[in-house]
């Protein structure tokens, strides 16, 4: 499955990349609801426990210099900012808003369903790349994860039974990647894979893109099991960084190799076979 065991503090993380990443959240919560919260009788016990879990418990412990408790609040030095220290009187709209306010993390709520299956039930979504995380709702991680070629094969089975065997206090997680060849921002409710039926649904800057937009985005993934409601949290940590910078540090030729690598399905879901004309032998000349 190509994962590893975490550790809780590794969970939620913080770096010097904090508040311009914060402040690219917030507009994205006031203004894009629709698409970035996610919430329904199915999966509100789950908010309102990684709530308690995060923003109670987690956030003061873990950067006690940052995350100040004082009375029925918490202070956040970093932006000036507070949040309750109970989910008394929030809606669950509210938790998650406040969540993604205050950490850079994204948050898929995978909610066991009677027939054992899990599935999508809620999120905290600012940062999805290329995951229309509404339309997605209700449907379990197989479902999901049908374009993916070979996962059905090679992990579909696998996965559910993980799911079922996962303890409370288990942390596992994985690296994902891909290529952003059209700008920076990290809200993205479609482009970065190819799905079925998409061959028209793209400009000629997939085949001919400007350098200058070209990014290697990699999201850092983990899922843990909540105690309470036996929700899976999946938890998305996303980070961009420019190919002009990769190649700059001296790992544009190890990037293109592994891009060449890819089993064919593979690398033509990850779009390959647009940008990669140009984009590999690129990579491979010398800085």
């Amino acid at each position: 499955m190509g994962i590893q065991k975490r550790v809780r503090s590794d969970w939620i993380r913080i770096d010097r990349g904090y508040l311009d990443r914060i402040q690219e959240r917030l507009p994205l919560i006031k203004e894009k609801p629709e698409f970035t919260i996610g919430t329904g009788e199915k999966v509100n016990p789950a908010i309102e426990e990684l709530y308690e879990e995060i923003m109670i418990r987690y956030l003061p412990a873990r950067f006690p210099t940052m995350f100040k408790a004082r009375g029925k609040t918490v202070d956040n030095l970093a932006t000036g900012t507070t949040y309750p220290l109970t989910t008394v009187g929030l809606t669950h709209a509210q938790m998650l808003a406040y969540m993604g306010e205050n950490v850079e993390e994204d948050f898929y709520f995978m909610c066991p369903d009677s027939d054992g299956q899990y599935r999508l039930q809620g999120y905290i979504a600012c940062f999805p790349g290329g995951f229309l995380s509404p339309a997605r709702v209700g449907e379990s991680v197989r479902d999901i994860h049908k374009p993916v070629p070979g996962y059905e094969r090679k992990l579909g089975l696998s996965v559910d039974r993980y799911f079922g065997r996962m303890q409370p206090g288990d942390f596992i997680g994985r690296m994902n990647w891909s290529l952003q060849v059209d700008g920076a921002d990290l809200f993205r409710t479609d482009g970065n894979n190819y799905y079925p039926g998409m061959d028209g649904a793209f400009s000629d800057e997939k085949e001919d893109p400007s350098l200058d937009e070209c990014y290697l985005r990699v999201e850092h993934q983990t899922l843990t099991k909540l105690p309470r409601t036996g929700a899976v949290i999946f938890t998305v940590r996303s980070y961009m960084t420019s190919l002009y910078q990769v190649k700059a540090e001296g790992d544009g030729k190890a990037l293109a190799e592994a891009i060449e690598s890819m089993p064919e399905g593979l690398g033509h879901y990850k779009m390959r076979q647009y940008w990669g004309r140009k984009i590999l032998p690129w990579l491979m000349e010398d800085a």
